[in-house]
This record gives structure tokens, C-alpha cells and sequence, in this order.
């Protein structure tokens, strides 16, 4: 983005350009203090869950809007997922937030543990294994000094 930002418009020419010179800069630092490596597997795996669940989660979200009836049961569900670190909580909860229906309200950043708010109770069981599914590729695909979350 501040790839097209510094050429002024917002174009395919340039959302492409600006990616692939990022993976170059990235992809180059390789000195002997280069502690961060991007997997791209994992981080196109990330992308895609985030995306599929976007799409299932605007689609319920509609459904649930434009039906009569009131099948809301809102609750605040506790998940721990490992702290790996600020890169991975602002990641996590960005992605978890952006789905329709959910959204993070508060972080514990000691013991990383994320409180979620649910527009439907009766998905909290798969919306942890999700969150806990979404941690294991965020940490695969950006893998820090602290891979596992170690405390």
C-alpha cells in the first residue's frame, strides 16, 4: 500500500510491484542477525482461512440480519493461545476481528490469553479451534525468536 501510496494511484501494476519488491527486501536480509524468515506456505494457508472465514462469516451475518426471528446468543469467550509475541497478537486479532460476528476485546499480553465477543454462542467451541488453528499458522508462517510461546 505505501508502494502505490508513492506512485499515487492504486493499481494491479502497482499492488504486484509493491508485493514483489517487499519479498525481494525481505528475502535479502539474510545477514548473521536475521532472526525473522517469512514461510510462505503457511502464510498463504493463513490467507485463505482468513478469507474463507470472511466470506462464511458475512454470509451468516447477512442470513442473520434479514431473517425475522432473533437468533443471537452474544457471549465473551476466554482462548489461550501461545504469546509469541506483539507481531502475533496484532495479527491474530486483527484477523479474528475482521470476520463479521466476532470481535477481540481485550488481550492479556502475559499469558496470551484473547477475549473474543460472539455474535453466536453455540460456535464458541469452533470459533477456539479456529483462533488456536489461526495461532499454529501465524507462528509457522512468522516465526519469531520465540517459536512455540514459551513463557
Amino acid at each position: 500500500m505505501v508502494w502505490c501510496g508513492l506512485w499515487g494511484s492504486v493499481s494491479i501494476a502497482n499492488l504486484v510491484s509493491g508485493l514483489a519488491l517487499s519479498v525481494v527486501v525481505l528475502a535479502a536480509d539474510r545477514g548473521p542477525t536475521a532472526r525473522h524468515v517469512i514461510r510462505f506456505r503457511p502464510l498463504l494457508k493463513f490467507a485463505w482461512l482468513v478469507l474463507v472465514d470472511l466470506a462464511r462469516s458475512t454470509i451468516n451475518v447477512a442470513i442473520e440480519i434479514a431473517t425475522p426471528n432473533d437468533g443471537t446468543e452474544e457471549v465473551i469467550v476466554a482462548v489461550d493461545l501461545p504469546a509469541t509475541g506483539s507481531e502475533h497478537m496484532l495479527l491474530l486479532s486483527a484477523s479474528i476481528t475482521l470476520s463479521p460476528g466476532t470481535a477481540v476485546v481485550d488481550v492479556d499480553r502475559s499469558s496470551g490469553r484473547y477475549y473474543i465477543h460472539l455474535l453466536h454462542g453455540r460456535l464458541s467451541d469452533e470459533t477456539v479451534a479456529h483462533a488456536h488453528k489461526l495461532a499454529k499458522l501465524a507462528c509457522e508462517a512468522l516465526p519469531t525468536s520465540n517459536p512455540m510461546g514459551v513463557r
